[in-house]
């Protein structure tokens, strides 16, 4: 594949094939020690054009960043939806599901950041995932138990944007690492607060204990620019980790992005997740 640094403008127009969103609705808790309250939430769901539940299709779970919910990617920034339908029509990318949920409890945007980003894992592992799988047709084949999601883990990625990038490293590589086998950290690692000697220490941690259980990591694909806010600390991070972690090789299930003048913006983000879907399950 080879990178641009500009949306073609043919992914941009009208596409006559085109995919739907549509509201997912789930159950979870709010999984705090002190207090574990019931949650009632809801995500978007792209469905790809031609959509048949008697296929498989490969997963994406999307984020979105901080101070905002579940509706950025698709309904905030709907041209995504027609980069989507361009991409699957000319066949850059295999048909997939794409999943936009929030790590926010129920459009409370004031909670702490650094908490809810890791904090997120148990919702996703315990309810979001098996919700949704056993709705739409994803290579689970309806049995979300925990077994076989570990077992279609390559069928399953997590990306996101600048706080969804900060999830991404938490709650889907730390704490899923079984479940899910590609990875899209987009604009972010440790943040303003993190520390970034323990982050690399985590992902070295988290990538030679899943090798041990039979679990590679099939594709971590960093993305930033290096005019964004976010580029130093993520930067960083991997370079230090790059020669210290065997697991993790550039070029064969690794590489770092970057867009020469980009910023923290959605022009960056969706070239991002354009970029991504080229790597992906393939």
């Amino acid at each position: 594949m080879e990178y641009v640094f500009e949306m073609p403008e043919k992914m941009l127009k009208e596409c006559a094939k085109k995919g739907t969103v549509e509201r997912f609705e789930y159950d979870t808790f709010t999984y705090d020690e002190d207090q574990n309250k019931p949650l009632h939430k809801g995500a978007w769901v792209y469905l790809p054009c031609g959509y048949d539940s008697s296929s498989r299709y490969n997963i994406l779970y999307l984020l979105h960043g901080g101070g905002v919910t579940e509706d950025w990617w698709f309904k905030m920034f709907p041209d995504t939806v027609t980069i989507l339908d361009n991409m699957i029509a000319d066949g850059i990318c295999d048909p997939c599901i794409i999943v936009t949920p929030s790590y926010y409890r129920e459009g409370n945007l004031e909670e702490n950041a650094e908490y809810v980003t890791e904090h997120f894992h148990m919702e996703l592992r315990r309810d979001l995932i098996p919700a949704v799988e056993k709705h739409y047709s994803t290579y689970a084949f309806d049995d979300v138990s925990e077994k076989n999601l570990i077992a279609t883990r390559d069928h399953r990625a997590f990306a996101g944007l600048s706080l969804g990038s900060m999830t991404t490293y938490r709650a889907a590589l730390y704490h899923n690492y079984d479940l899910f086998a590609w990875y899209g950290p987009f604009s972010g690692c440790c943040g303003p607060k993190g520390d970034s000697d323990v982050e690399v220490k985590r992902i070295c941690e988290t990538l030679e204990a899943g090798e041990k259980k039979g679990l590679p990591l099939r594709y971590m694909f960093c993305c930033n620019g290096d005019k964004d806010i976010a580029y130093a600390d993520q930067k960083g991070v991997m370079e230090k980790t790059l020669p210290v972690c065997p697991q993790l090789e550039q070029g064969r299930n690794y590489d770092f992005y970057v867009i020469p003048g980009g910023v923290h913006d959605m022009k960056a983000w969706q070239l991002h997740l354009y970029h991504a879907l080229q790597i992906f399950f393939r």
